[in-house]
């Protein structure tokens, strides 16, 4: 019992991990950006010509921006 509190637990935790490290995306700052990407180095942003900045995934979605098709 106690060793399947304790994997209940670390599932818990690690969980909650991900969704705080997919809480803040990558978006290039540019007028056509369209998407946003969970990591700077994604192949998606190996294009852009302007700043990469980093916002909150509901920021990203506030402007319509949609999950790169790299980070799918």
């Amino acid at each position: 019992m106690k060793n399947l509190l304790l994997i209940s637990f670390t599932l818990f935790l690690n969980l909650n991990e991900i969704a705080k490290a997919k809480s803040d995306v990558y978006l290039c700052d540019s007028n056509g950006g369209k998407k946003y990407h969970y990591t700077k180095n994604c192949r998606g942003l190996s294009n852009c010509k302007h700043e990469i900045i980093k916002v909150s995934l509901k920021k990203a979605q506030t402007l319509g921006k949609t999950l790169c098709v790299w980070e799918d």
